[in-house]
């Protein structure tokens, strides 16, 4: 029989080179999208700036952001999908807990 749920964490790299404005939206964007699709919100951790280990797209600091939720398996590749694609994320990993 499949999995039902699992919890799951999400660290997101954020490019700051959009500025302030740009980088909320898109980490209330993705907060936002995880509510509607998860079915159990437990953290959005907040990391801030930090200093990158290597430069990524020429960037030397990003603004890090972990998000834990529970969900069914299939939603967490359809998250990747999405941040691999979206303007201002430099990286993301999404680990089963």
């Amino acid at each position: 029989m499949a999995k039902k749920s699992a919890k799951y964490e999400a660290m997101v790299v954020y490019s700051l080179k959009n500025g302030e404005e740009a980088l909320k939206a898109l980490v209330e964007k993705f907060k936002e999208r995880i509510e509607r699709h998860a079915e159990n919100v437990e953290m959005n951790e907040d990391w801030g700036k930090r200093k990158l280990a290597y430069p990524i797209n020429d960037e030397i600091e990003g603004y890090y952001v972990i998000y834990t939720f529970e969900s069914t398996p299939d939603y967490p590749a359809e998250l990747t999908r999405r941040l691999n694609i979206a303007d201002g994320v430099l990286r993301s990993i999404i680990t089963v807990q």
